[in-house]
C-alpha cells in the first residue's frame, strides 16, 4: 500500500511539472492581450469556479476549522500573492535565463527550511542530487548566456529571491495543513483567497484597460488552459506528492520545468534542441534520481 502511494506521488509531481512547463507557452499567448495582474485575477477566478464546482460535485470540499483560517490565509499570501509579485516584477528587470536560474535555487533551500521548522534530517545523496539538478538547469538555460544591467538587474534579483522566499514559506505552511485537508480543499480556498489579495491592484491599475480589451479565441483558450491545468490540477497534484514525499523531495522536481519546456519548444515550435541542452537535461534527471533513492529513510519526515 505504501509503495502504491509513492508511485502515485511520483506520477503526480511529474504531471504537475508538465502543466507548469506548458504554462510558459500559454501565458505567452495570453500576454498578447492582458497585463500580468489581470491574467492572475482571471486565472484565479476561473480556477476557483472550476475547483469549487468540481469539489461540490464529487463531495470532496471540506469545511475549514476556525483555528486553520490563519494558515489558509498564509498559504494564499505566500502563493499566489507574494510569489507572483516577486516573479512578475523581477522578470521585468532581468533576462529569462537569469530568472530561471534564481527560481531553480528553490530546491537548494527547501532542506534548510525543513531542518529549521520540522527538524528533519537528510542523507547526503539528497543534497548532492539537488545540487546536481541545479547545475543541470544552469547548463540548459545558459545556452545564450546572460548579462547584468546595473541597478535594474539588482532590483530584479531582489524581487526574484522574494519569490524564492515565498515558495519556501508556502511549502512550510502547506506541510502543516496537508495532513488535515485534502488537496482539492486546500487549492480551492488558496486560489479563492488569492483573488481578494490581488483585487485592489487590479481595480487600481488595470481594470480600465481590461474592460476595453476584446480577447481572441486563442487568448481565451490559453487562459482556460492556464486556469484549469496550471492553477488547478498542477497545484492539486503537487500538494498530493508533497504529502507523501515531503517538501525537499517534491520541490526538486521543479527543476524538470526547463527540461519539459525544452522538449515542448522543440516539439511545438521547432526550437533547436542543442547538445548542450541535452547534456543539461541528462544532469537534471541524474540529480533527480540521486535525490530520490533510499526513500524509506525519509518515512518519519513525510506528512502522515
Amino acid at each position: 500500500m505504501q509503495n502504491n502511494h509513492l508511485f502515485k506521488a511520483y506520477i503526480s509531481v511529474v504531471f504537475a511539472m508538465i502543466c507548469w512547463s506548458l504554462s510558459f507557452v500559454w501565458i505567452k499567448i495570453v500576454f498578447e492581450a492582458y497585463t500580468p495582474i489581470t491574467i492572475i485575477i482571471l486565472r484565479l477566478t476561473i480556477s476557483s469556479v472550476f475547483l469549487f464546482a468540481g469539489s461540490k460535485l464529487i463531495k470532496r470540499l471540506q469545511k475549514i476549522k476556525k483555528e486553520d483560517y490563519k494558515w489558509m490565509l498564509l498559504l494564499a499570501f505566500f502563493e499566489p500573492f507574494l510569489y507572483f509579485i516577486g516573479e512578475t516584477t523581477g522578470m521585468q528587470y532581468v533576462s529569462s535565463t537569469l530568472g530561471s536560474v534564481i527560481i531553480s535555487t528553490i530546491p537548494l533551500f527547501c532542506p534548510i527550511a525543513e531542518r529549521i521548522f520540522y527538524k528533519d534530517k537528510f542523507s547526503p545523496n539528497l543534497y548532492i542530487g539537488v545540487l546536481l539538478s541545479v547545475i543541470g538547469v544552469g547548463v540548459i538555460v545558459f545556452q545564450d548566456g546572460f548579462k547584468l544591467a546595473g541597478d535594474d538587474s539588482l532590483k530584479g534579483i531582489a524581487f526574484l529571491f522574494l519569490a524564492v522566499f515565498a515558495s519556501l514559506g508556502y511549502s512550510v505552511i502547506l506541510r502543516k495543513t496537508a495532513h488535515k485537508y485534502n488537496p482539492l480543499t486546500i487549492i480551492s480556498w488558496q486560489n479563492f483567497i488569492g483573488i481578494f489579495l490581488f483585487l485592489p491592484f487590479f481595480l487600481g491599475f488595470e481594470y480600465k484597460e481590461f474592460i476595453a480589451i476584446t480577447p481572441s479565441k486563442e487568448v481565451i483558450k490559453s487562459l482556460i488552459y492556464l486556469s484549469i491545468f496550471a492553477s488547478s490540477f498542477a497545484f492539486i497534484f503537487y500538494t498530493y506528492s508533497m504529502r507523501h514525499l515531503g517538501i525537499s523531495k517534491s520541490s526538486i522536481f521543479c527543476n524538470l520545468i526547463p527540461v519539459f519546456t525544452a522538449f515542448f519548444a522543440y516539439w511545438i515550435i521547432d526550437e533547436q534542441l542543442t547538445s548542450g541542452k541535452a547534456i543539461g537535461i541528462s544532469i537534471v534527471i541524474s540529480g533527480l534520481f540521486l535525490s530520490q533513492i533510499k526513500v524509506k529513510r525519509r518515512e518519519k519526515c513525510r506528512i502522515k
